[in-house]
């Protein structure tokens, strides 16, 4: 008897699509997509079934898409879909893509911890979850030192003014990930990491990926009146301006880190002095100057860091079923032993000088 295979996939800001098919000899039968989208004519509905029916089981998600988009002429409209959404739904009805309810969650409180080992942290952790031996992790950052962490692609020399950095006792640490320079005193910001199994942007683009994890938080964010939303490729926005940025980067071991850095109230004029935060940076913003963008999480929510922060892991507890978790003894001696051997080492940092 041939086993009957679900998978669904909610569109970011779209619909529902549903798969339900079978496999026969290694390839796709009995395939119906369903959903609550909408589509004209309505005999495309059939063109993609008869796309789908028949393709390698083994296919990965980018070649299934284009099957279906192969198989609907010009005048064909999706909307609240795409080929891509249901490409997605049978990669899970085949359980090559995962969704957030089939994993089970952590969370890690913030823990006040050196800059350097933050990092670290976030190379030691999304291995381990790539690995399956830690559940996908949501990890708040604390720190107590002034730092700036550097994109894993920045040039020292363009991204630093070294008078700046001297007068301020900055530390200056480069992470894993690319996108630009952040600058974190104690209390001035908000940062987060996300520790998840590949599985679950399986299909995704590097774009709707971004904006697929931070689901939850922007949820959060409009609980306390903040209406957020993303600015193409990773930076998080309001009416008011930037108040935030995002990075990604995937593992071999099918391991993914996400983690965003949000203001909260920073000091501008220190920023400025510290950062070398030029025109050309300055010039797809919107706005002439670098204090302009720092637009704080404090007097758009009213609310302090803590009570944020809290609002944030609630949410997301609340919606994935997520527990609290530590730092084992055993991360943290990883993440320091990778401290010494890399990412405290001036070779790593000045490796784009």
């Amino acid at each position: 008897m041939t086993e009957s295979l679900h998978g669904e996939y909610k569109v970011h800001g779209g619909k529902l699509v549903v798969v339900d098919c079978s496999i026969r000899d290694g390839v796709l039968s009995n395939v119906r997509v369903s959903g609550d989208f909408f589509l004209e004519p309505d005999e495309a509905l059939d063109d993609i079934n008869a796309a789908l029916n028949g393709l390698s089981a083994d296919l990965p998600g980018a070649e299934i898409a284009a099957a279906v988009t192969a198989a609907l002429s010009e005048d064909v409209v999706l909307f609240g879909f795409s080929a891509q959404a249901v490409s997605i739904a049978v990669r899970r009805a085949l359980t090559k893509a995962s969704s957030w309810v089939d994993h089970e969650w952590d969370i890690i409180a913030p823990t006040v911890l050196p800059t350097a080992l933050n990092v670290a942290l976030d190379e030691v952790l999304a291995e381990e979850v790539g690995a399956g031996t830690r559940n996908p992790t949501l990890r708040f950052w604390d720190w107590d030192e002034r730092s700036v962490v550097i994109g894993s692609f920045q040039s020292v020399r363009n991204e630093l003014d070294p008078e700046g950095v001297k007068k301020h006792g900055v530390n200056v640490v480069r992470r894993i990930t690319g996108g630009g320079a952040m600058f974190m005193e104690a209390g001035n910001c908000i940062t987060y990491s996300l520790y998840v199994p590949q599985t679950l942007v399986d299909g995704l683009s590097f774009e709707d990926s971004y904006k697929f994890l931070d689901t939850w938080v922007m949820a959060a964010l409009e609980s306390m009146g903040i209406e957020a939303f993303y600015v193409p490729l990773n930076d998080i926005a309001t009416d008011k301006g930037k108040i935030g940025g995002a990075a990604q980067k995937r593992f071999g071991k099918g391991g993914l880190l996400h983690h965003v850095t949000m203001s909260y109230d920073i000091d501008a004029d220190k920023m400025v002095e510290v950062l070398r935060i030029g025109k050309e940076k300055l010039s797809d913003k919107g706005t002439r100057s670098a204090k302009k963008r720092v637009d704080p999480l404090r007097r758009q929510s009213g609310m302090s860091r803590a009570e944020i922060v809290e609002r944030m892991s609630t949410t997301f507890a609340d919606r994935y079923n997520a527990k609290p978790s530590v730092l084992t003894s055993a991360e943290l001696a990883e993440a320091q032993r990778r401290v010494e051997a890399k990412f405290g080492t001036a070779e790593w940092l000045h490796r784009v000088p």
